[in-house]
């Protein structure tokens, strides 16, 4: 049976917590309401009013709490209802959970999971649309993915939760309910810190994530169509660590490479994957980096321009042309 984006996470949270009591749910709405997005659904009829905790709007606080369970040998999962609010929660993530296991020399753990649902394309305006990644990809002790298959939603959810240190599961909104997969049976991971090759090819190379991946994937498909080039799409999948051995195999391979995400250009993780092809593959480039990414500004209401703002199909399509007549 085909899953859905939201029901792989929905049945990762449910396997997990069967799998080890320590693992509990906690966030706003999480609980009676089953989450903004029905996400949680069912988790309290399972697990009872001690494992998924209903918290006040208090972003610090749910991370706060969080830490502190997770250095008493706790695995709590916490939600940002949106990922926009995780700035509530900036120093609790950076300056607490993030340096823990440093500040005490390796003798503590901070095993820790921020659920935060992002990413634009919903009409959600200012407050309920960002992609507030690249705040967090350059904090050493944190780990930070992006799934944007069923498959690696259900996969990453898990080693997120197994994992002894603070990850943060950017789980994009618009892939909830649009993409669906059929997932294999019985206890499986996506391991943290490697990138997947969702399509090989030979002319040039996209790199991408989260909710652009399949974006790019319809913009491969038509340019090969159409134009006849053949494109290889390689998904990070995880943002902290990146997968440098991957980005720098598909650049030389192919000697052209186009990075493309939904977050802003200007300090987007792009130019660090840019960055990293530079300095270590430039001998095989054939033409400079390129990068398509949404626009320097607020994401707007307006549906026109919201479309506008954020990369799309079409813009990922003119990019590769215009980068392979380089």
């Amino acid at each position: 049976m085909e899953v859905t984006y939201l029901t792989a996470i929905n049945q990762a949270l449910h396997e997990e917590m069967r799998r080890d009591e320590n693992v509990f749910m906690m966030g706003e709405d999480v609980a009676e309401l089953g989450g903004a997005f029905k996400v949680t659904d069912g988790l309290l009829a399972a697990f009872g009013e001690d494992r998924v905790i209903d918290t006040p709007i208090a972003e610090a606080l749910i991370v706060g709490a969080g830490v502190g369970a997770a250095i008493l040998g706790m695995r709590p999962v916490v939600e940002m209802q949106f990922g926009d609010f995780i700035s509530c929660a900036f120093d609790q993530i950076v300056n607490t959970a993030a340096t823990l296991r440093y500040r005490h020399g390796g003798r503590a753990a901070c095993p820790l999971v921020i659920r935060a649902p992002s990413g634009a394309g919903v009409h959600g305006a200012l407050f309920h649309s960002q992609n507030p990644e690249a705040w967090f990809t350059r904090v050493p002790g944190l780990k930070v993915v992006a799934p944007a298959t069923a498959y690696d939603a259900k996969g990453l959810l898990k080693s997120a939760i197994r994992d002894d240190n603070p990850v943060i599961y950017f789980e994009h909104k618009r892939l909830y309910r649009s993409i669906k997969e059929n997932l294999p049976e019985g206890d499986f991971t996506v391991p943290i810190g490697v990138a997947e090759l969702r399509q090989s090819g030979r002319d040039l190379s996209i790199i991408t994530y989260g909710g652009t991946l399949h974006q790019c994937l319809d913009a491969a498909s038509i340019v090969a169509r159409e134009d006849g080039l053949s494109v290889e799409v390689l998904d990070l999948r995880t943002l902290l660590p990146l997968d440098r051995e991957a980005i720098l195999a598909t650049a030389r391979k192919t000697g052209k490479a186009l990075i493309v995400h939904e977050d802003r250009l200007t300090g987007g993780i792009g130019g660090e994957v840019a960055a990293i092809i530079a300095e270590h593959a430039c001998e095989s480039l054939d033409a400079p980096v390129r990068r398509v990414a949404a626009l320097d500004t607020h994401t707007a209401f307006s549906p026109s321009l919201e479309e506008f703002i954020l990369p799309n199909a079409n813009k990922i399509v003119a990019a590769i042309r215009g980068l392979a007549a380089y």
